[in-house]
C-alpha cells in the first residue's frame, strides 16, 4: 500500500525525534563533544547532527564551550549540556517523611526538602504531598521541566498514571497525575517508588555495560524496579516488581495487603526495626546491636537476609539480570547483612547464574527515588537515555519507551 502524505510526515517526525534524542543523549553522556564526534558515535549524517544541535542551542539546552584538540586542521567546537537550563522536581512519597528536591539536568540537588508524614494516609497524605510540591515549585531557580513523582502502589498508565492501589498510603483509584497537572500546569509523570529507584540507579548509579538491572528498595515497604534490555518493566497490570507481597511462609505477621507472611513483613526497613525491638532505634543502631551480639537484632537481621536472599534467588532464576542492587535504609546494615544475603542467593539458585550476578548496595544516596522520578522527566520530556558502553540501550536506539 502506498504511504499517504500523513504517513510520510509521521515517519519524518518520528525520525527527527529519534535523531534529536540520540544527539542530546550523546552530549549528555559525553560531557564535552564536537559535532563531528557526535556524528561518528551515532552514525547520523553531519547534516542531521547540525540540525539537531542548532535546535538544542536555540532552546538553550546545550552550549558551546571552546575548542577541542585536533591532529590537523581547524580545532572543533565543543558542546556540552547546560545543566541549569531547566530544573526538575523529583518527589518520594514512600517513606515516613515525604521527601523531594529541585534538581538540575545533571541530577545535582539545587534545593532539598522533607516534611514529616506523621502517619498520615488517605486525603491527609495527599494534602501533605501538595504542601511539599508547592514549596519545591517555589524554590526552583530555572524554568521547570516538570514534576516526577515516586509513590507506593500500582500505577495504571493506561488511565493517565492513576494510582490504582497504594496500600501504605490508603490510596485507591487516585488520578494523581491529572490532579497535579491541573494544579501546577506542568508535565507530571507518576510511577511506582521502586521503579523510580531503578531509574535513579540506571541514570546516576555505578557505570554498567548491561541494559539489565534490578533495584530492590527496602524502606517502609519493599519492592523491586526492573530494567530489562534497556527498558523499564511495568507488567501487564502495572505490578512488575511487587515482590514485597510474595508470601514466603504460612506463619508470621499479617501484611497491610491482607496476606500473612509477606516478604515486606520481614525484610523491609520498618519490619527490621520492629522485629529488633527498635522503637526509637535507627537502622545504624540495629547494625551496632547486631555486631555486639544482641539476640533480637541478630534474629531480625538474619530473617531479613534470608527472605531477601530467597527473593533475589528467584529473580536470578527468572530474569538473569547481571546487576541486582539493594537500596533504602537497609543499606545502613552494612557488609555483614550483604554477605548474608549473597549467601542465601548462592544457596537457593543455580550456582553458575548466582556467581555471575552482582548483588550490591546502591551507589546512589538516600534520595534515589526522588532522583529517579526526576530522571523520568529527563527521558520523557527531553528524550535523554543513558547510552551504555556498547553505544546504546540493548532495547533499541535513542529514546527508549518507558511504557
Amino acid at each position: 500500500m502506498t504511504p499517504t502524505l500523513t504517513d510520510l510526515k509521521a515517519t519524518q517526525q518520528h525520525t527527527k525525534a529519534h535523531n534529536d534524542s540520540l544527539v542530546l543523549s550523546t552530549i549528555y553522556g559525553a560531557g564535552k563533544i564536537s559535532r563531528a564526534a557526535i556524528a561518528r558515535r551515532t552514525g547520523l549524517s553531519r547534516t542531521s547532527v547540525g540540525e539537531a544541535v542548532g535546535e538544542l542551542l536555540e532552546r538553550g539546552l546545550v552550549e558551546e564551550v571552546g575548542r577541542g584538540r585536533t591532529s590537523g586542521g581547524k580545532p572543533p567546537i565543543l558542546l556540552r549540556l547546560k545543566s541549569d537550563a531547566r530544573h526538575l522536581i523529583g518527589v518520594d512519597l514512600s517513606g515516613e517523611d515525604f521527601r523531594g528536591a529541585v534538581y538540575d539536568l545533571r541530577g545535582e540537588v539545587r534545593h532539598a526538602l522533607s516534611v514529616p508524614r506523621e502517619g498520615r494516609s488517605g486525603a491527609a497524605a495527599l494534602e501533605l504531598a501538595y504542601v511539599l510540591l508547592e514549596r519545591l515549585v517555589n524554590a526552583a531557580g530555572a524554568p521547570l521541566l516538570g514534576l516526577g513523582i515516586g509513590t507506593p502502589g500500582l500505577i495504571d498508565f493506561q488511565r493517565g498514571s492513576q494510582v490504582h492501589w497504594a496500600v501504605n498510603l490508603d490510596w485507591l483509584e487516585i488520578p494523581l497525575r491529572e490532579r497535579l497537572e491541573e494544579r501546577y500546569g506542568l508535565p507530571v509523570h507518576v510511577l511506582n517508588d521502586s521503579q523510580a529507584a531503578a531509574m535513579g540507579e540506571y541514570f546516576f548509579g555505578a557505570s554498567r555495560g548491561s541494559g539489565n538491572l534490578v533495584v530492590i528498595k527496602c524502606e517502609e515497604g519493599l519492592g523491586a524496579g526492573i530494567v530489562l534490555e534497556g527498558q523499564l518493566l511495568r507488567g501487564d497490570h502495572f505490578g512488575a516488581g511487587e515482590i514485597g507481597h510474595l508470601a514466603f511462609t504460612d506463619g508470621g505477621r499479617r501484611c497491610r495487603c491482607g496476606n500473612i507472611g509477606c516478604l515486606e513483613t520481614v525484610a523491609s526497613g520498618s519490619a527490621i526495626l520492629r522485629s529488633a525491638n527498635g522503637s526509637g532505634m535507627s537502622m545504624r543502631s540495629v547494625r551496632d546491636a547486631y555486631a555486639s551480639g544482641n539476640a533480637e537484632a541478630r534474629e531480625a537481621v538474619q530473617a531479613a537476609a534470608r527472605g531477601l536472599g530467597l527473593a533475589i534467588a528467584m529473580l536470578v532464576g527468572t530474569l538473569n539480570a547481571q546487576d541486582i542492587v539493594i537500596a533504602g535504609s537497609v543499606a545502613q546494615l552494612g557488609e555483614p547483612f550483604l554477605h548474608a544475603v549473597r549467601h542465601e542467593v548462592l544457596t537457593h539458585s543455580l550456582a553458575v547464574l548466582a556467581r555471575a550476578t552482582r548483588v550490591e548496595f546502591s551507589s546512589v544516596a538516600s534520595d534515589i527515588t526522588s532522583l529517579g522520578a526526576a530522571a523520568v522527566l529527563l527521558h520523557e520530556e527531553l528524550g535523554i537515555w543513558p547510552l551504555r558502553a556498547q553505544g546504546q540501550p540493548r532495547g533499541g536506539m535513542g529514546r527508549v519507551p518507558l511504557h
